[in-house]
């Protein structure tokens, strides 16, 4: 009998506990999808049109210091969170604040006449430029309270890609990207995998995509992700016309790039490095002291399908150091391209007694500071 009596209450406190639980859901899930910009802008829609009549009664009270033009402030909040229909209504609600005002304040005691010709032009200006925004917003569908937020995910992506793996002991790699403009995007990016048995293989490669800066962000970042899943994926001498093939199947109107591919044994230190249309690198020989070039031939990639890219050979030894950069390191309109590259051997000769630790971004900072190009440089570096 107990258990019977007590059932309706505990029937109700379960209602009423799911109730709780539904709203408390629906509520977290509007709050999400609002953040995501997929929400109903009803909220922010009923603040903004509430403020208007606000404002509206302070400047008839006090027309000195809320002046007509105020009214812009509401049209300009409206065109980063509303979408244009919404936006509308608000615009309609703005027009009936300013005949209002101009009727008040036109029959007031002191005469007074705030509301001008330039007043309304100055808000109809803003009301236009607020529903151009909010109309490019509604057509790339990005909204303004995750577009910040995705350009910050871009630009974590992209270095989070060109983070060069460690290496064993003995070895020393630096890696250093100055985007054109001191923008956060660049054209230029490398991206690095330990590849084979016990990844006794590092494969690096350094890109250079046609454009600079914002232009070549997107870009960059396809081509990046695409790159770094085919390391490992294929042979060495299968990696080039790999990527050449991914590029001519985007059919970008700037669809080429560069690009300079090494394959380095960690234990013997023999490297094969292959070239599509990119600068040289440079190895300094530390018995003899000197720089010398490691030029490998090969077309740009996204030019022409089957294209085929040679590898030229070499041996980094106890000591010696390879480079490989960008032409936004060396080149400058004007000067020959071998006396830029002759700049960085001559500038990095400082380094060899401290084994190039540090060396990358300062050979960036003393040679091309303020060009106006992407500049990359990738160091590999042998104790």
């Amino acid at each position: 009998m107990a258990g019977r009596g007590s059932s309706p209450s505990g029937f109700r406190r379960s209602r009423a506990h799911k109730a709780v639980h539904r709203a408390r859901t629906l509520l977290r899930r509007s709050a999400v999808d609002y953040f995501r910009g997929g929400g109903s802008d009803w909220a922010p829609l009923a603040v903004l049109l509430l403020s208007v009549p606000l404002l509206a009664a302070l400047t008839l009270r006090w027309p000195e210091w809320c002046p007509p033009e105020t009214l812009v402030l509401p049209l300009i909040a409206g065109g980063m969170v509303l979408r244009p229909a919404s936006l509308l209504g608000l615009y309609g609600a703005t027009a009936v604040a300013l005949v209002v005002e101009t009727a008040m304040l036109d029959h007031g005691p002191r005469g007074e006449e705030p509301v001008t010709p330039g007043t309304v032009l100055v808000v109809g200006a803003v009301a236009l430029s607020a529903l151009l925004v909010a109309q490019f917003r509604s057509r790339v569908g990005v909204p303004w309270r995750r577009g910040s937020t995705m350009l910050f995910d871009l630009r974590e992506r992209i270095r989070a890609q060109s983070a060069l793996p460690p290496l064993p002991s003995g070895w020393h790699r630096e890696m250093s990207l100055r985007p054109a403009g001191g923008q956060s995007f660049s054209g230029d990016f490398v991206v690095a995998a330990r590849t084979g048995e016990g990844g006794r293989t590092l494969e690096a490669v350094l890109t250079d995509v046609s454009g600079k800066g914002m232009d070549a962000a997107s870009r960059s970042l396809l081509l990046s992700g695409a790159f770094g899943g085919l390391l490992g994926s294929l042979p060495p001498r299968d990696f080039l016309p790999a990527a050449n093939g991914y590029l001519l199947r985007q059919e970008w109107d700037e669809g080429f790039a560069t690009s300079v591919y090494l394959v380095l044994d960690l234990d013997t230190g023999d490297y094969q490095l292959f070239s599509a249309g990119h600068l040289p690198g440079v190895q300094l020989d530390a018995d003899l002291g000197q720089w010398r070039r490691v030029a490998a031939e090969g077309p740009l990639l996204g030019v022409w399908a089957g294209a085929e890219f040679e590898p030229v050979r070499g041996h980094l030894g106890p000591g010696d150091v390879l480079m490989l950069f960008s032409d936004g390191l060396v080149e400058r309109s004007g000067r020959d391209l071998d006396d830029g590259v002759d700049r960085l051997t001559g500038e990095a000769e400082r380094y060899i007694p401290t084994g190039f630790r540090g060396a990358a971004w300062h050979l960036i900072e003393s040679l091309a500071k303020d060009v106006n190009d992407d500049r990359a440089l990738l160091l590999i570096c042998r104790g």
